[in-house]
């Protein structure tokens, strides 16, 4: 049996405010192709299928377009849900569409009853919140070690049950030795989040989701990742899924790459270094996130970086030596003449860079006029007050 263990699609999000539809649809089409190219006889896809609980509807119609491309090219689709999805909406008529090849494991009521591929029995386990399902599971602790242990216990029972050459496990959890990523949502509400490796002991390959880079916890259990980046923490990831061979001893895995639209790229240096340095040359046509080392906030710096870096979208500041500081400027108020200190503001929320000659004319012309109209109306009120006293 030949399968490809992917997950954390979460189809609908956006990276920066920026839509990721099409990445996230490029991918699906290479997955189509891999299916046919490598006669891959099922999908996993370990959980976090959507990113919201409500996707938007043109989200819903690129998941049922890939579910039906992938089984027209022949392979059977199990999908289980992770912390993100709305397991009740992902799993509607699962029981039905099992049917036609799709495989949808959302409810407590299927732990335990495997998806058949030829005579390999796949388990999906869906996410499970410790506080809702450690009692239905009859888990000896209320966390998340605790539910899937409970969880693997209904497989162990099954697998004993039937005669299986090989068996797989999908679950989607963040297991001890994984290495996190900004992009994942923290599951420790609930309970203690970290679950030790030796709870899927059993089986001969663990299919798991909810950590976004590729890696290997232990022999046989693997995380596929994300397979499109979903935060500059993941710039050095190498996006994919695992392509997994049950036919052997041991299952071979290799490593299929997925399409990458637009690389990330992570600078870090002056504006005028970055503006300028030949090195950088690459980052042109990536998503960027830029960290400035200027002692003071060059003024304008997101769009004279995009003029170079066009797909800029995340801009930090780490400036090196002195640098002015609110403080500073509010305890000089007193200190200084009106002018002075409208010009020292200017240069505060300009980063540092004072009025030049023309401003400062233009400053002092302002607080001239502001001080004349406000001698004129102090006059006024007076006026009108010995009036008033004059009338009485």
């Amino acid at each position: 049996m030949r399968m490809i263990h992917t997950s954390d699609w979460h189809l609908g999000r956006a990276f920066h405010q920026v839509g990721l539809h099409a990445a996230q649809s490029a991918f699906l089409d290479s997955l189509v192709e891999v299916v046919r190219s490598e006669s891959v006889d099922a999908v996993l896809v370990s959980g976090d299928v959507y990113d919201r609980a409500l996707p938007a509807p043109d989200t819903v119609a690129l998941l049922s377009d890939a579910v039906e491309r992938l089984i027209d090219a022949g392979a059977a689709v199990v999908l289980s849900s992770g912390n993100h999805d709305s397991a009740i909406r992902l799993g509607f008529a699962s029981r039905l569409l099992e049917r036609s090849g799709l495989h949808i494991r959302t409810s407590l009521d299927d732990v335990g009853r495997p998806v058949m591929v030829g005579d390999v029995a796949v388990h999906p386990l869906p996410y499970l919140e410790p506080s809702l399902t450690a009692g239905p599971l009859g888990a000896s602790e209320r966390t998340h070690a605790g539910v899937l242990r409970a969880a693997m216990a209904r497989v162990r029972s099954s697998l004993a049950e039937g005669r299986h050459e090989r068996s797989v496990v999908m679950a989607h959890a963040f297991v001890t030795g994984g290495a996190t990523s900004e992009s994942e949502r923290d599951i420790a509400v609930g309970g203690v989040a970290a679950v030790p490796p030796e709870v899927f002991d059993g089986v001969d390959y663990a299919a798991l989701g909810h950590l976004h880079g590729r890696q290997e916890v232990a022999e046989g259990q693997r995380y596929s990742g994300s397979p499109v980046a979903m935060s500059f923490s993941e710039a050095s990831h190498t996006k994919g899924s695992w392509l997994v061979d049950l036919s052997s001893d041991k299952p071979v895995v290799d490593f299929v790459e997925a399409p990458v639209e637009r690389p990330l790229a992570l600078l870090r240096g002056t504006l005028d270094e970055l503006l300028t340095d030949s090195q950088h040359a690459s980052a042109e046509s990536a998503w960027c996130q830029v960290t400035l080392t200027d002692p003071v906030r060059p003024l304008g710096a997101m769009e004279r970086l995009r003029a170079r870096f066009p797909h800029t979208l995340d801009l930090r500041f780490a400036p090196t030596g002195e640098v002015t500081t609110m403080s500073a400027y509010a305890g000089s108020l007193t200190e200084r003449s009106d002018l002075a200190v409208c010009c020292d503001f200017l240069g505060h929320v300009r980063g540092g860079h004072a009025a030049d000659d023309d401003e400062r004319a233009l400053i002092e012309e302002a607080v001239e006029g502001a001080r004349l109209r406000r001698a004129g109306s102090d006059g006024e009120v007076a006026t009108r007050s010995a009036r008033g006293s004059g009338a009485a």
